[in-house]
């Protein structure tokens, strides 16, 4: 099984006063290692955050509202999606391309499908 890294760009979305280079969409890293945990992915985001959550969460929230507690996905319109994070600091809330999540998910399963190769 391989490790599937995929790079994206998301927009952080906050209710502050930004400046017009700060609403730009930042890079963010989605990783899935089935070696280390076949069930979960991770989403990197800029300053060295990285978040863990279930791969079937992130699938159920392309089509509803899913999760509670830290993270909660869901589909925003036709084209998007929403991933919120809590900590203890606030929330993180962070809007994908809908099919940018859906390319990385398919990914994930046929990295989960290939045979171990020793």
């Amino acid at each position: 099984m391989s490790v599937v890294e995929q790079y994206a760009r998301a927009h952080i979305v906050t209710d502050a006063d930004l400046l017009d280079e700060e609403q730009a969409a930042v890079p963010v890293v989605l990783r899935y290692d089935p070696e280390d945990d076949p069930r979960s992915v991770r989403v990197g985001l800029p300053g060295r955050r990285e978040w863990t959550l279930a791969r079937t969460l992130l699938e159920q929230g392309l089509r509803a509202p899913a999760g509670s507690g830290e993270v909660r996905v869901w589909p925003c319109g036709r084209v998007q999606a929403v991933v919120e994070f809590h900590t203890s600091q606030g929330v993180s809330v962070v809007q994908f391309e809908s099919k940018t999540l859906l390319r990385f998910l398919r990914r994930t399963y046929t990295a989960a499908a290939q045979p171990v190769r020793r």
